[in-house]
C-alpha cells in the first residue's frame, strides 16, 4: 500500500528510474523537482545520499539554500518503488503566493491516472496541519485538469484564475 516517507538512499534505483520517465514525458512540462536534482544525476551512490542529506536538511531555516524557504519533502512509496514526492513549504514569499503556493506534488509518469496524487495530498494535509498552516494554497497550471481535480477532490476552493494559474485554498483539517 502506497505511503509516505523520508526521502532515503534504499530508493536510490527506483528514484533514478523516475527521472528517466519524468525526463522522457513529453506530455507535461518538466518539473521544477526534477531540474533540481544535483547533476550531475546521483547516479552515484554518495552522490545520491548528498542529494537526500540536502532534501532533509531543507526543512530547517538553517538548511535552507538561498532564495527557498523551509520545507517538508515527503516521497510517496510502495514497498521499495518510488512512485511520486511532494513539498509543503513552510511558509510563502510574495512569489510562492503567485507561482508556487504550499503544497506541491509530482507522480511518475508510469504511476499516473492510479489515485496517488489525490491520496498524496490528501495525506500531506495534516502534514501541513501540524506545521502550522491552517489553509494551504495549492495550485496548478491552467491546462492541468488532472491537477485541478486532484485539488478539487481535497476540499480546494477556487481563489482565481491567473495568466498561468489555477490559485485554491484547502483546508487543513478542523480548527
Amino acid at each position: 500500500m502506497p505511503r509516505f516517507v523520508d526521502p532515503a538512499a534504499t530508493f536510490r534505483t527506483s528514484f533514478l528510474a523516475a527521472l528517466a520517465e519524468f525526463r522522457a514525458d513529453t506530455d507535461y512540462p518538466l518539473s521544477w523537482f526534477v531540474s533540481d536534482v544535483d547533476t550531475p544525476t546521483p547516479a552515484e551512490p554518495d552522490a545520491f545520499e548528498a542529494y537526500v542529506a540536502r532534501v532533509l536538511a531543507e526543512r530547517t531555516q538553517a538548511g535552507v539554500r538561498p532564495g527557498f524557504v523551509p520545507m517538508t519533502t515527503l516521497w510517496w512509496v510502495d514497498g521499495d518503488r518510488f512512485l511520486g514526492r511532494l513539498a509543503i513549504r513552510h511558509r510563502l514569499t510574495p512569489a510562492l503566493t503567485e507561482l508556487g503556493g504550499h503544497i506541491g506534488y509530482d507522480v511518475r509518469p508510469g504511476a499516473r491516472r492510479r489515485g496517488h496524487a489525490t491520496a498524496m495530498l490528501g495525506a500531506a494535509l495534516p502534514i501541513a496541519r501540524a506545521l502550522g498552516i491552517g489553509e494551504a494554497l495549492v495550485m496548478c497550471d491552467l491546462s492541468n485538469v488532472a491537477s485541478r481535480r486532484v485539488i478539487e477532490a481535497n476540499g480546494g476552493r477556487l481563489i482565481d484564475v491567473t495568466e498561468r494559474k489555477r490559485r485554491y485554498w484547502v483546508p487543513t483539517g478542523t480548527t
